[in-house]
């Protein structure tokens, strides 16, 4: 389905924006033009943005200590 109208934007585009990394509406204006014209589509692509935060899991991150050998004499 088209979101934005006057760039020609489909919903498909931003999820797809937002697997490669996109999380922030400002990334979606910056990055597909979405709501950077008339405006009306913002309440939509806002809705697509947090539909898909909302059911992709986040990566649980592990922090590392790299230990260095310890050598004696």
């Amino acid at each position: 389905m088209i979101v934005c109208v006057c760039n020609n934007i489909s919903d498909r585009e931003i999820r797809q924006a937002m697997e490669l990394g996109i999380t922030t509406m400002e990334e979606l204006r910056r990055d597909l033009g979405v709501a950077t014209c008339c405006g009306q589509c913002l309440s939509c692509a806002e809705d697509i943005l947090t539909k898909h935060l909302t059911s992709t899991p986040t990566a649980a991150i592990e922090e590392t200590v790299l230990k260095r050998p310890v050598f004696t004499s």
